[in-house]
């Protein structure tokens, strides 16, 4: 496989002046009440009127807005970023009338990510510096690691999350070096007991970054909800909060980046399974600890990956019986309780429950690319029709602990 080009987003932590703060919070402002304002056109123009109102007529309401008394400090910051957020919604409203996604919501202050997008013509970029529109100074970057040798950013994305964190996230071309030729093929099977099993036989274990937090966790959501209601002291614990669930999330993502990178640069073909974590999170007593072991974060991860550097990623259909299937005979066995992790098919052959069925989703996974890429097996008349949940998320309803 030849070199690719890609578009590619660098993220920093950035650390604003108090002037650069204030600006940037009130962009934040500005563009949550116009994109609040131009979805309620919207809504109100189709449910009220059958019509549907486009960008280049929200664009045009904006210039309306940005003259009226009561929106005119829409005019004290840069106009690119609420042109920007129009797009976005635009987008949004493409993404639903294709049912790709859900219809529009409004943007919460508390509970939307605060962000702006700058185009280049509100922002300058001049020897490895980062100044945006209505600033005098650049932002003090954390170079964490160097861009593409040649290349400006094509956009710029400023956020800050919950724990008051600043990012900013440079959009750039960037080439993709082709990953070191192999032959080699696996099997993945998700789990709780540990993240990961392959194929090989090795287990990676689940690192439970959540349990480790969680008395940290619950003592700051104790001193939060001692505090009083809109006080200055509940501000400071609910940020108290937000960093807990930071630290959580980067240590998570980092274990992520780096195992997901292992598997795309050791192996040619990667086959999952095609788990359903909306419909396993249901479950609550086992939502804490799916949610804990993203294996929905793994998926994307392990997708963009394996695209970028040419290999193969098979993805199996949930109901393919890869426990009870043997791999070596290929008989299934009638039952499998979820408290039995060994067992002994009746050809002879002991198999690890988990191994047992990385390497069923990898046999599954190499008949799929024989047959085509991107075929999914299809569910036959080996089971039952149940809900899309995955067998070893059962435990609770079987008496079996799972933690």
């Amino acid at each position: 496989m030849s070199t690719r080009t890609v578009k590619r987003a660098f993220k920093f932590r950035f650390h604003p002046t108090p002037e650069q703060a204030d600006l940037l919070n009130r962009t934040f402002g500005c563009v949550r009440k116009v994109y609040n304002l131009a979805l309620q056109a919207r809504t109100e123009g189709w449910y009220q009127r059958q019509e549907r109102v486009n960008y280049n007529a929200t664009s045009a309401m904006l210039t309306v807005w940005k003259k009226s008394e009561e929106l005119a400090f829409l005019n004290e910051v840069s106009s690119v970023p609420l042109q920007q957020c129009l797009r976005h919604l635009q987008n949004a409203f493409s993404a639903f009338w294709e049912k790709r996604a859900r219809y529009p919501q409004f943007k919460s202050k508390r509970r939307s990510r605060a962000s702006a997008e700058f185009t280049p013509s509100a922002f300058r970029w001049k020897n490895g510096e980062l100044t945006l529109a209505k600033m005098s100074a650049s932002l003090d970057i954390v170079w964490s690691r160097l861009l593409p040798e040649g290349q400006s950013p094509s956009t710029v994305t400023v956020s800050r999350d919950s724990a008051g964190r600043w990012f900013v996230s440079l959009l750039c071309q960037d080439t993709i070096e082709p990953g070191p030729a192999t032959t080699a093929a696996v099997g993945i099977d998700a789990g709780l007991n540990h993240l990961i099993t392959l194929s090989t036989g090795e287990k990676i274990d689940n690192p439970r970054y959540e349990r480790a937090d969680r008395k940290r966790l619950a003592r700051a959501q104790r001193e939060l909800a001692r505090k009083d209601k809109g006080s200055k002291n509940r501000a400071k614990a609910r940020v108290k909060v937000a960093r807990v669930h930071a630290r959580i999330a980067d240590r998570r993502r980092d274990t992520l980046h780096q195992l997901t990178t292992r598997l795309v640069r050791e192996n040619q073909v990667i086959v999952i399974e095609d788990l359903a974590v909306r419909n396993m999170v249901r479950n609550h007593r086992l939502a804490r600890a799916i949610s804990d072991a993203a294996w929905r974060d793994f998926r994307s991860m392990l997708t963009h990956k394996a695209d970028w550097y040419g290999r193969d990623l098979i993805v199996i259909d949930r109901w393919y019986p890869s426990s009870k299937l043997c791999s070596a005979c290929g008989a299934i066995a009638e039952k499998m309780p979820l408290n039995v992790r060994t067992w002994t098919c009746p050809c002879g052959a002991v198999h690890d429950r988990d191994v047992n069925a990385a390497r069923n989703i990898l046999a599954a996974g190499l008949a799929v690319a024989a047959c085509g890429a991107g075929v999914r097996p299809q569910r036959g008349n080996l089971r039952p029709r149940r809900p899309a949940v995955k067998q070893e998320t059962r435990r609770a309803t079987a008496g079996i602990p799972v933690l």
